[in-house]
C-alpha cells in the first residue's frame, strides 16, 4: 500500500507543478479560444491542461517501475506499456484538437486507433463473466471489438461531462478511488496478480486528477481540454478492461457448496466486475441523453449544445459550485454503493443507506436556492456566503465601494448577468501568463 501511496503522491505532485507552466505555454501558443454560446464560463481561459496530466502519468509509471514490489508488474505484464502507448496517441490527438479544433469524426477515428494499439499489446478483454453461466471465452475479434467499444464509450462519456470547472476531474477521481479499493481487494485479499495493473492504473489516475483539480476548481485558471478529458477517460477504460476481461472469477474460489449457494456467493463478484461501467453511470447517462436529444432534433450526435445535466442544474437555479458538488454526490453514491455491495450483498443496511442518500440527493436537487448558514462560532472559518445574513450585510455596508470585501459578498448568481470578455483583456482568467491570479474585485471591474 505504501508504494501505491508514493506513486499517487508523485503523480499528483508532478501534475500540480507542471500545470502552471503549461498554462503559460497555452496562453503563448494561443490555445485560449473565444467563448462559445454553449460555454458556462465568462472569461477566456487557456486549455491544454492535459499536457501536465500526461507527464504526471509518465512520472507515475516511471516511479512504479523502480519500486521493489511494483517493478515485478512491469516484468510480468505488458499492460503498462500498452497503456502508455494508447495514452500518448490519444493525448497527441487531444492537443491538436485543443489548438486547431479538429473534426469530431477524426477524433473518433483516433480513439479507435488508440484502443487498437492497446489491444495489439495485450490489453484486451479475454472473457466475460456471466451470472448463471460462468466465464465465457471470447474470440480475438469479439474481444477486440468489445475493447474498442468500451474505450470509445468511456472516453466520450468523460468528455461529455467536462462542462463545468472541476467537474470531470472530480468525478473521475471519485470513480478511480472506488475502483482502486475494489482492484486492491482482489489483488491483496485473493492474491490475484492479474489485478495489479488495474490497481496501479487507478492510483495513477487519482494522482492525475488530484494534481490538476487545484488549478481547475471554480473559477478555473486552466481547462484540461480534450487532451486531458480523453486521456483520463482512456486510463479509466484501461483499468476496466484489465480487471474485467483478464481476472478470472474462478480464481476467487467462491464456488463452494450447493449450486444455489454458489450462485449466491458469486453475486458480489459478478456485480463489481461491471464496476467500471457503474462508476461512469452519470456521464454515460448524460452521453445517451445527449445523443437521443440531438438526433430527435435532426442534429448530428456530435453537435454541441447546452442540454447536458450540469447545464440543467444551472438552469434550475443551482450555483456553479453547488452543481459540481451535486454531480460529485451522485457519482460517489453509485460508485461506492456498488463497491459496498461487492463486499457484502446480503446486508440490508447497504440498501437502506443507498435509499436514504438518494432521497437526500433528490432534496438537494429540489432546493437550488437554499444556502446553508454556519453557526456563529464557525463564521470566522467559512466563506462569506455561508455566514449569517446580518453579519454578511454588515460586512458589505462597512466596506468601501469597489473593495475586495464588497466584491466578496457579491452573490454567485451575478455571474449569469455578466457579459463575456474577449481574449486579451487584462485581469481575467488566462489573460496574463506571469501575473498573479485575478482577485474578485479586479475581475468585477474588468467585466
Amino acid at each position: 500500500m505504501r508504494e501505491y501511496l508514493l506513486t499517487l503522491c508523485i503523480t499528483a505532485a508532478v501534475t500540480y507543478l507542471l500545470t502552471g507552466p503549461v498554462r503559460k505555454f497555452a496562453i503563448v501558443a494561443g490555445a485560449m479560444p473565444e467563448i462559445r454560446a454553449r460555454d458556462v464560463h465568462r472569461e477566456p481561459t487557456p486549455r491544454l491542461g492535459g499536457i501536465a496530466m500526461f507527464f504526471g502519468l509518465c512520472a507515475g509509471l516511471l516511479v512504479a517501475d523502480h519500486l521493489t514490489n511494483l517493478t515485478q508488474l512491469f516484468e510480468n505484464s505488458n499492460e503498462p506499456r500498452a497503456l502508455l502507448s494508447g495514452a500518448a496517441l490519444i493525448w497527441l490527438i487531444g492537443v491538436l484538437d485543443d489548438k486547431f479544433e479538429i473534426d469530431a469524426l477524426i477524433k473518433l477515428g483516433g480513439q479507435m486507433i488508440a484502443a487498437g494499439v492497446m489491444v495489439m499489446q495485450g490489453l484486451t478483454i479475454l472473457w466475460l463473466p456471466i451470472p448463471g453461466v460462468g466465464s465465457v471465452a471470447l474470440t480475438q475479434w469479439q474481444g477486440t471489438l468489445l475493447t474498442v467499444a468500451l474505450v470509445v464509450i468511456t472516453i466520450n462519456a468523460v468528455n461529455f461531462v467536462d462542462g463545468l470547472d472541476g467537474l470531470a476531474a472530480g468525478m473521475v477521481c471519485i470513480a478511480a478511488a472506488a475502483f482502486f479499493l475494489y482492484a486492491y481487494r482482489i489483488w491483496y485479499s485473493y492474491g490475484i496478480e492479474a489485478a495489479a495493473p488495474a490497481t496501479l492504473f487507478s492510483v495513477i489516475l487519482m494522482g492525475m486528477c488530484l494534481g490538476f483539480l487545484p488549478h481547475n476548481m471554480h473559477p478555473a485558471r486552466i481547462f484540461m481540454g480534450d487532451s486531458g478529458s480523453m486521456l483520463i477517460g482512456l486510463v479509466l477504460a484501461a483499468g476496466a478492461i484489465s480487471v474485467t476481461g483478464q481476472v478470472d472469477p474462478d480464481a476467487l474460489k467462491l464456488f463452494a457448496g450447493s449450486e444455489k449457494e454458489a450462485v449466491h456467493q458469486t453475486v458480489p463478484v459478478y456485480i463489481p466486475l461491471l464496476l467500471p461501467l457503474t462508476i461512469i453511470a452519470v456521464p454515460a447517462a448524460d452521453l445517451i441523453l445527449a445523443i437521443v436529444r440531438r438526433t430527435w432534433r435532426g442534429q448530428s450526435p456530435f453537435a454541441a449544445d447546452r442540454g447536458h445535466l450540469h447545464h440543467r442544474l444551472l438552469e434550475i437555479g443551482h450555483s456553479h459550485s453547488r452543481a459540481v458538488l451535486i454531480m460529485y454526490f451522485w457519482s460517489a453514491l453509485i460508485a461506492f454503493g456498488a463497491l459496498t455491495y461487492s463486499v457484502n450483498s446480503a446486508s440490508m443496511w447497504i440498501v437502506l443507506s443507498v435509499v436514504i442518500l438518494s432521497t437526500l440527493g433528490l432534496i438537494l436537487l429540489l432546493l437550488p436556492r437554499f444556502t446553508p448558514r454556519a453557526p456563529r462560532w464557525a463564521e470566522a472559518v467559512v466563506p462569506p456566503r455561508y455566514r449569517r445574513r446580518r453579519a454578511a450585510l454588515a460586512g458589505v455596508s462597512d466596506a468601501p465601494e469597489g473593495s475586495e470585501a464588497s466584491a466578496a459578498e457579491e452573490p454567485e448568481s451575478a455571474d449569469e448577468n455578466r457579459t463575456p470578455v474577449a481574449a486579451g483583456v487584462s485581469g481575467v482568467n488566462g489573460a496574463t501568463a506571469v501575473g498573479p491570479r485575478a482577485r474578485l474585485g479586479d475581475r468585477s471591474r474588468s467585466r
